[in-house]
């Protein structure tokens, strides 16, 4: 679908669409970098505090459930009211909670500053993903689609190496982080100023906030198949967003301070690598693969901790990292490009709710497992469950596959529109590479 803006905004009033694409994109970087911005702090707030592994996968997971609050009442917003006026008083509330982190002084600042995070974050997140589907260009197709598979990962992984350089080198960074943050958020409000809305306002926005999923039937039918993938990379993320500092000093009490942060820094990065590397890869196999990584992963974390062997450690994030951004692209992909543009902005809320539920409850789980029996054998019992349900991904996956090359065969016996009918009766679905351009066209 193409943009709209020309005819919703004066040319003299709006940066041009790429420039609007580049601002948008930014935004959802920024505000994953945030969301893991205090990965490499935990640790200070520690000590300062005297908190517990639970206290901290509660502070990590009340930003998730908050923006799991915001995704269910505001993700089909910005269909109704517009994207620009849900991004600008987002982006306001996550100023708000930069300056209450900065300022914080105990656990129940930081929970309250973290749930402000998370209700700016989940407002925003389907809003700037819905407008940068709305900013596809014909020249440049699957675009969109590559832009919000890899700015999330991209942006935790800025987020998380520049609060540990910060921590390392900046006075004072358990400020300095969040003054920084300020500054970039500050600057992008200004920007939307210019911007052209992309969708035309439409009446529904007050019942929209009703809580609920929108979710139309092809895109849950591609949920479901790839919901274990899904959940077994996010729980995994979340262990290592939360747990990781943690996980690294017990693993090698006398390494340096910055190895959790950069543990998490290495799964993220990768992931952005490996969601470009494979945006060209059929959305069904990248997840496939992504899943097949998983199991891996969690092997090798486990035996960096009965080894204390920190290479073992970032060599399974770096898999872990494979894993995530080989599965998230595909599943995106597959989902997204299942539905009509009207309905892009629920369902990408519908996938984030999934992906946030998946980060949040098993982390909270993991931190109260710690506390009970320790870190040891909540990491053990923690890798096992992600193991399993990447299996079952496994299983899922290569079913729908040999079920798609077995159905191949009989339609070479049809003519040819018999054929193209078969195909997309296969799953066109997952066919949609390299992004989600087919979309745009209906």
């Amino acid at each position: 679908m193409q943009s709209v803006s020309a005819g919703l905004a004066s040319p003299r009033t709006s940066i041009s669409g790429r420039l609007s694409f580049v601002l948008h994109a930014s935004i959802l970087i920024g505000l994953l970098a945030a969301s893991s911005a205090p990965t490499p702090l935990y640790s200070r707030y520690q000590a300062q505090w005297q908190l517990s592994a639970l206290d901290i996968t509660v502070v990590f997971s009340a930003y998730a459930l908050a923006l799991l609050i915001a995704l269910l009442t505001t993700g089909t917003l910005s269909d109704h009211v517009g994207r620009r006026p849900v991004l600008m008083g987002a982006l306001a509330v996550q100023i708000a909670s930069m300056a209450l982190f900065a300022t914080a002084g105990g656990l129940t600042t930081l929970i309250g500053a973290r749930v402000l995070q998370g209700l700016a974050t989940g407002a925003a997140t389907s809003a700037a993903g819905a407008a940068l589907l709305d900013l596809e260009s014909p020249a440049r197709p699957g675009r969109s689609a590559l832009a919000n598979s890899i700015a999330p990962v991209s942006g935790m992984a800025v987020g998380v190496m520049g609060a540990t350089a910060l921590v390392q080198f900046a006075p004072a960074p358990t400020v300095t982080v969040y003054m920084v943050l300020v500054a970039l958020f500050a600057a992008q409000t200004a920007a939307l100023v210019w911007t052209s809305e992309t969708v035309r306002p439409r009446p529904g926005g007050l019942r929209s906030m009703r809580p609920h999923l929108a979710l139309p039937p092809a895109a849950a039918h591609a949920l479901l198949l790839n919901g274990a993938g899904v959940v077994a990379i996010w729980a995994l993320g979340g262990f290592y967003s939360s747990l990781g500092p943690a996980f690294a000093r017990l693993i090698s009490p006398e390494g340096p301070e910055s190895a959790g942060g950069m543990v998490f820094f290495t799964l993220t990065a990768v992931a952005a690598l490996t969601v470009y590397f494979t945006r060209r890869m059929r959305a069904d196999v990248s997840a496939l693969l992504g899943s097949c990584a998983v199991i891996p992963a969690a092997g090798l974390s486990l035996g960096a901790l009965f080894l204390c062997s920190l290479v073992l450690l970032f060599t399974g994030a770096a898999l872990a990292g494979f894993g995530f951004g080989a599965v998230s692209q595909g599943a995106l992909r597959t989902v997204v490009g299942s539905v009509q543009a009207g309905e892009k902005g629920g369902t990408l809320a519908s996938y984030y709710v999934l992906s946030y539920l998946a980060m949040s409850l098993p982390a909270i789980g993991a931190g109260a497992f710690t506390a009970a029996f320790g870190l040891r054998t909540a990491a053990l019992a923690y890798a096992g469950c992600v193991a399993v349900l990447a299996g079952i991904a496994v299983a899922a996956l290569s079913a729908t596959l040999r079920g798609q090359r077995r159905t191949r065969p009989h339609s070479t016996h049809l003519g040819p529109a018999a054929m193209n009918t078969a195909s997309i009766g296969a799953g066109a679905a997952t066919h949609h590479a390299p992004g989600v351009q087919t979309t745009h066209n209906r």
